[in-house]
């Protein structure tokens, strides 16, 4: 082999040499850009699903704002902080979070009322709003202080109705299943699974209870704290009863089936009393709506007929 073909032929093997690396170089780049592409991709994804976008953005800064309020107002007045937290958790709120958020929206309120007020402010010196200019800023400023309590205030009434009207049902299988041989834990494990479609708020501290007596929490501070995220007096009364059973050794199969009858008696004479309030209750409505049309059905002929025959005359 004469040089010249050396040459060649190391010319040659050194461009394939050299497309390999450019290849090889060209290949992990796009696997690069690969793995960027579906990054970028999976990103978006969650983005979208996870409301990260600038709603959610947003989002997150009006709840953080709200969280420095409401922790202003917790540091200011620590001492009803523990009443608000035993509040929101009957109105079934858990979050540990819950009070100083709760606080944070009634300071958000306040401002933001205060604010409307102050817009409106212009408009009543120069008399253009009127009555109604009044009636818009009283409006924000009841809605403000009243507001975030009053409907605190309704979904504790709506769970504490509902835990009334499910406590004797959960007596009932209570008394069922200690009767049948499970002990009082077994049995609440079981009720819960029970009452979960029918009553779902209640089945969420029957759960709670469930988890702390599993802990290894004693049976009578369980019950007791389930009596206090309750809020009814049925739950306080149980927890006491539950309480003496278990100090006296009395037997607990028949201090339930005594305190389920008493359940039972207390439902019949909440429903009776409903049933007959319901007479003086109507009669409101009665006087208002329905005693005007009968009255206008009775002499509307009569008045037409007199109109009548005074008009021949």
């Amino acid at each position: 082999m004469n040089p010249l073909q050396l040459q060649n032929l190391v010319t040659i093997v050194g461009a394939v040499l050299v497309l390999a690396a450019l290849g090889g170089v060209a290949w992990l780049g796009l696997g690069e850009l690969r793995v960027r592409a579906m990054r970028r991709t999976r990103l978006a994804v969650s983005s979208a699903t996870g409301d990260t976008g600038p709603v959610g953005a947003v989002g997150s800064q009006v709840m953080t704002g709200i969280r420095r309020l409401g922790q202003q107002s917790a540091v200011r007045d620590p001492a009803k902080l523990s009443v608000l937290r035993n509040q929101l958790m009957q109105a079934g709120y858990f979050n540990r979070e819950a009070p100083v958020i709760f606080l944070g929206v009634k300071a958000a309120a306040m401002v933001v009322a205060t604010l409307g007020v102050l817009l409106t402010m212009p408009m009543l010196l120069k008399g253009q709003g009127g009555l109604g200019g009044v009636l818009l800023a009283g409006s924000l400023a009841g809605a403000a202080m009243l507001g975030p309590d009053q409907v605190l205030k309704a979904r504790r009434q709506n769970r504490e109705r509902e835990y009334s009207e499910g406590f004797p049902d959960l007596l009932d299988l209570l008394v069922a299943s200690v009767e049948a041989g499970l002990s009082l834990d077994a049995a609440v494990t079981r009720v819960t699974e029970e009452l979960d479609r029918r009553y779902p708020n209640l089945t969420i501290h029957l759960r709670m209870l469930v988890l702390e007596l599993r802990a290894g929490r004693s049976r009578k501070e369980a019950w007791g704290s389930l009596a206090d995220r309750l809020g009814i007096d049925d739950a306080r009364a149980l927890a006491t009863m539950l309480r003496q059973a278990e100090e006296m050794g009395t037997s607990l199969g028949e201090t339930l089936r005594v305190f389920s009858q008493d359940m039972r008696s207390k439902r019949m004479l909440r429903a009776e009393e409903k049933a007959l309030a319901l007479s003086a209750k109507l009669t409101v409505p009665l006087i208002l709506f329905i005693f005007p049309c009968l009255l206008g059905a009775l002499l509307l002929p009569a008045g037409i007929r007199l109109a009548q025959v005074f008009g021949k005359h």
